[in-house]
């Protein structure tokens, strides 16, 4: 990095010994937001062994109990969101992008901080207009987040935030009113993100850690921001690519269709089955991963092999998103080609090499959580409409992406046809 030394990772077997087999002294990430930034300690930037005691806080939210409980949920937005596009007149005027990201900014707003919002039906709302802020990107907004994550120390002397403060305050004053009404009613049982992290500084846990109110609500707009921007950024991908393959959209039109025939549902953990579905949601995230590399810092002199020590302090970075496009690896990478991942061949897959939610104890908290708000929109939307390519959009390799954002995502609005089905 300019004058300082890195490592770029890209051999499977090294990644797994960093990720997992030698965590303990990659616990931490390089990246880290100034000393003056409110979101400094969020989940996803805070140091061991502030990160640990919130990971193993926060981890209860997501078990299989409680995702099942939300189905309920999950159900109620996708039916908003074929809602939304029925009521449109003109589809082919529709942002898939910003359509997508209204519904994740209400599953992850509801089911997270139980904060009731409307954006999948109507296109606004309060939250919403203020999440938008988030995902503009300018010049100066690029600029801070690639010295955050590549220069940190110069950050935190320029003081260059990860969100703009009024957005920042906003989510605080959120939190804090939700909070009162929790604390008000007493909180008996951990139901979303909000009772864990209340939970956690009611414990006791907060004050060993030294965890200051900001430290806490710090979660809640991590939480917000990275969930409802990397689900839509693959729902919006997903979708595009399907609308060029009318072959795999009856594929899974079919699968759903016999799925419900057997079961009489669609429910959560029937959508984790179904291997039309799943392969072509795996090969969205191999081409089109939300964050195509995994940062850590090592804590202390790491012996790679007999040719290579590496410094503590040295920023070392897992080439995720390259590995996940090695010709060797994935022949014809840049071919959307789902049938990698039909059970009969992802077997057959080199471990390590397929890694868009992160691995090891550091890998995304919200994993399952991201999959099924994904899998169950798809369902609903394959289940209801055909989509269509307009005339003379381009094919998705030839779109381009916004390349001053933190995540992969596209740079220009993304436009299709709903045909309804009969």
């Amino acid at each position: 990095l300019f004058w300082r030394p890195a490592l770029i990772i890209n051999s499977p077997e090294i990644a797994r010994n960093i990720l997992i087999k030698d965590f303990d002294n990659f616990r931490n990430r390089y990246l880290k937001p100034g000393s003056f930034d409110p979101l400094k300690n969020s989940l996803f930037t805070a140091n061991d062994p502030m990160w640990s005691a919130m990971r193993r806080g926060l981890t209860s939210v997501f078990t299989s109990s409680k995702l099942k409980a939300m189905q309920s949920l999950f159900d109620l937005k996708a039916n908003d969101l074929v809602k939304r596009i029925k009521n449109t007149k003109d589809t082919s005027k529709l942002d898939v992008r910003s359509l997508f990201t209204d519904y994740t900014t209400d599953v992850i707003s509801t089911a997270a901080f139980g904060v009731e919002t409307t954006a999948t039906l109507t296109g606004e709302d309060p939250i919403r207009t203020v999440s938008k802020t988030l995902m503009t990107f300018d010049w100066y907004k690029g600029l801070c987040w690639s010295t955050i994550f590549f220069f940190p120390k110069l950050a935190d002397w320029l003081r260059f935030p990860i969100f703009p403060e009024s957005s920042t305050q906003f989510f605080k004053k959120v939190f804090e009113t939700v909070s009162k009404q929790r604390r008000d009613n007493g909180i008996d049982d951990v139901k979303d993100v909000l009772d864990a992290i209340l939970k956690l500084k009611d414990d006791g846990m907060g004050n060993k850690q030294g965890y200051t109110d900001n430290d806490i609500w710090a979660q809640a707009v991590t939480f917000l921001f990275a969930g409802f921007e990397t689900s839509s950024s693959v729902l919006s991908f997903m979708l595009y690519e399907l609308s060029f393959r009318p072959d795999l959209q009856e594929k899974m039109y079919e699968e759903l269709i016999e799925a419900k025939k057997i079961h009489g549902s669609l429910d959560l953990s029937i959508q984790a089955d179904l291997k039309y579905l799943n392969s072509v949601f795996k090969e969205t995230l191999r081409m089109y991963p939300p964050l195509g590399w995994l940062d850590r810092e090592t804590l202390n002199d790491y012996k790679v092999d007999e040719k290579l020590t590496i410094p503590a302090g040295t920023p070392i970075y897992v080439n995720a998103i390259g590995m996940q496009y090695d010709g060797d690896i994935y022949p014809d990478p840049n071919t959307f080609n789902p049938e990698r991942f039909l059970p009969e061949n992802e077997k057959e897959l080199k471990p390590f090499t397929f890694m868009p939610f992160g691995d090891g104890p550091r890998s995304c908290i919200a994993k399952r959580f991201g999959q099924i708000s994904v899998r169950n929109a798809m369902s609903y939307l394959v289940l209801n409409f055909k989509f269509k390519p307009l005339p003379g959009a381009p094919k998705p390799s030839e779109v381009k992406y916004e390349n001053k954002h933190l995540f992969l995502v596209p740079g220009e609005s993304l436009h299709i046809e709903f045909e309804p089905r009969n």
